[in-house]
């Protein structure tokens, strides 16, 4: 151990003794950590700022906004919005695409998820 780790324990065990530690928030219970085994170690600080800080990958940012238009797409009956929406939707998926990323298999078949969206409106 260097120096500081040492002196750092010390402080620590000095406070245990004196019982300051035995009174802070969230005492006992579990703590929430991030599964961060597949992020090299290098990288693992920096992820977890931006992270912190509410930043999401591109990647992950097309997917919510993919998940938001077809929410939009849910809702619209018909007219020109639906379109706009329908050709912004195929848009994203494929700038998704030529990052590497893909959907659900079958979400990606138009047929497919034009029946679903068929469904969704004769329900309505």
């Amino acid at each position: 151990m260097s120096l500081i780790d040492r002196l750092a324990e010390a402080h620590i065990q000095h406070a245990l003794e004196e019982g300051e530690l035995d009174n802070l928030p969230g005492n006992g219970k579990p703590l929430h950590l991030d599964d961060d085994s597949m992020i090299p170690p290098e990288l693992r600080a920096g992820y977890r700022l931006l992270k912190n800080a509410g930043y999401l990958p591109p990647e992950l940012e097309l997917r919510r906004e993919i998940r938001e238009v077809e929410s939009l797409i849910a809702q619209l009956h018909t007219g020109k919005e639906r379109e706009e929406a329908c050709a912004r939707l195929s848009l994203l998926r494929t700038r998704l695409q030529s990052k590497g990323q893909t959907l659900s298999p079958l979400l990606e078949r138009g047929e497919y998820r034009d029946k679903l969206i068929q469904q969704w409106d004769r329900k309505r």
